[in-house]
């Protein structure tokens, strides 16, 4: 039976809360909400992201795999929100979660900031720290990762850090020494040169060295706004990185419109298969449709 993995990014949930810019005074909360009000509120639409997600629920996927940035500038009001949107979208058994740096815009406590997303982000495995979280569904593993850190002023990079690079190599060892399909969820692209400086991983060179020397096979991310396939050589045959477009995208000027993908896993000849579809928010008909089909490299 195969296995069937949506997988959505960068909703940037809106519109803001009322008082949100101004909340528990933070400069770059400030800036951020004032370039909403401005101009985003009109690239990233709500409208778009509902009818995004109630075309990922018709479609019954067997899981969902989210890579963040759910809100905007991190007021609490906004966890608010998000979380009853992500509770209109299903369970947190049925999705998992990824922390961008929007949800991570300031710093916000725990318990009022991203953890009210908690059971989007828990695992069926021991990892000794709350990320990576391991979920395993049958003879598929989703690792979550959390590239969400404190950045200056005018930045959106991340960073995964030593300790959570150290137990991304064990668990992705254990499980691959185990047999199991291992998808990788990160916001921010984990490949060398894949996002400008000022938005990238900051550790994505020694990130990519993990993920080639223990051979993922498949690695999903948002964090750019388009739709990306890069592939590295790495153990046991090509490793996809994939990104998509963010889930509110109205604007097809400079970015790509909103879109999801549908990953068709199965096992056949001791080979792992991956189809993918594409489905892409059409402005016309304001529906989402059909767009590319393709299948990644077999993997042993």
């Amino acid at each position: 039976m195969n296995f069937t993995l949506a997988h959505l990014s960068d909703v940037h949930l809106g519109p803001l809360p009322k008082g949100a810019t101004f909340e528990n005074f933070a400069l770059k909360r400030v800036i951020g909400g004032l370039s909403w009000s401005l101009n985003r509120y009109k690239l990233h639409r709500p409208e778009i992201a509902n009818v995004l997600r109630a075309d990922i629920q018709a479609t019954n996927p067997s899981h969902i795999a989210f890579t963040g940035d759910l809100v905007n500038i991190a007021a609490k009001a906004e966890f608010k929100q998000g979380l009853a949107w992500l509770k209109d979208f299903g369970s947190g058994d049925a999705i998992s979660f990824t922390p961008g740096n929007h949800d991570a815009y300031v710093p916000v406590p725990w318990g009022s900031g991203i953890g009210q997303f908690s059971d989007y982000m828990s695992g069926d495995m021991r990892t000794d720290g709350a990320f990576p979280f391991v979920r395993l569904r049958r003879n598929i593993a989703l690792i979550g990762l959390n590239s969400a850190s404190r950045q200056n002023l005018f930045q959106a990079g991340g960073e995964l850090g030593a300790e959570q690079r150290n137990r991304l190599t064990s668990v992705l060892r254990d499980l691959g020494e185990r047999g199991f399909y291992r998808v990788v969820m990160i916001h921010h692209p984990p490949g060398i040169g894949l996002s400008h400086p000022m938005r990238a991983l900051s550790d994505a060179a020694e990130t990519q060295k993990i993920l080639t020397d223990e051979g993922v096979e498949l690695v999903l991310h948002g964090h750019n706004h388009v739709r990306s396939l890069n592939l590295l050589d790495g153990k046991g045959g090509k490793i996809p990185l994939i990104g998509v477009p963010s889930a509110s995208m109205a604007d097809a000027t400079k970015h790509h419109v909103a879109s999801w993908n549908r990953y068709e896993i199965s096992r056949n000849k001791g080979q792992w298969q991956t189809q993918v579809s594409i489905r892409q928010w059409n402005p016309q008909t304001k529906t989402m449709v059909d767009g590319e089909n393709f299948a990644l490299p077999s993997r042993t």
